[in-house]
């Protein structure tokens, strides 16, 4: 199972997502606080989200062209 990929991929999209989630609150005119609540919460999800459907698609043997992690066996 490629974990040390998968693992790196989301330590570099979970700050990502975050930034992009709590500044978009914070630009809306919500406060500081609730903003970064707001980024840490969806943030944590939706990776949560993507990484469990990225292992079911690896435990069966569904290739995704996006993530290769699966050999094409043609």
């Amino acid at each position: 199972m490629p974990i040390k990929k998968w693992v790196f991929q989301y330590l570099i999209a979970l700050p990502i997502i975050f930034v992009l989630l709590a500044g978009i609150q914070y630009l809306k005119g919500r406060s500081l606080e609730y903003a970064i609540e707001f980024g840490v919460m969806w943030s944590l999800i939706s990776v949560a989200i993507f990484a469990l459907r990225r292992f079911y698609f690896y435990r069966k043997n569904i290739k995704c062209a996006v993530c290769n992690d699966i050999p094409d066996n043609n």
